[in-house]
């Protein structure tokens, strides 16, 4: 069985870094990829990205960055304060590439862990 996911989109907001007191770092955002349709619809996925790349994403990406995102699909799962069971998706990503912004589309770099 395989769980990956590969994704090339538009970032949707700025990125939010979040530092923990192990040292570790994580960072979300969201990413728009559209589909090969001819409604053009849009597909918004949740990204959380750890560590060396988790700094890189905060730094360097930006709401309408285009970027590829490599990974898996996991859930966030919790319980609400009503007793109500909840399931998020989410990518957590293992590679990350910058693929250029949309005023500049310059060659990318690639990162991956």
């Amino acid at each position: 069985m395989v769980n990956s996911v590969i994704l090339v989109g538009r970032a949707g907001r700025d990125p939010e870094m979040r530092y923990f007191e192990s040292g570790r770092v994580k960072t979300t955002f969201s990413v728009a990829v559209n589909r090969p349709t001819k409604e053009k619809e849009t597909d918004w996925f949740d990204i959380e990205i750890w560590g060396r790349q988790a700094e890189i994403a905060g730094e360097y990406v930006r709401k309408g960055s285009l970027i590829g995102i490599e990974g898996r699909l996991d859930f966030s799962r919790w319980t609400d304060d009503a007793g109500n069971k909840n399931v998020k998706p989410y990518i957590h990503a293992t590679g990350l590439r910058l693929l250029g912004s949309k005023k500049d589309n310059m060659g990318g770099e690639e990162f991956s862990g």
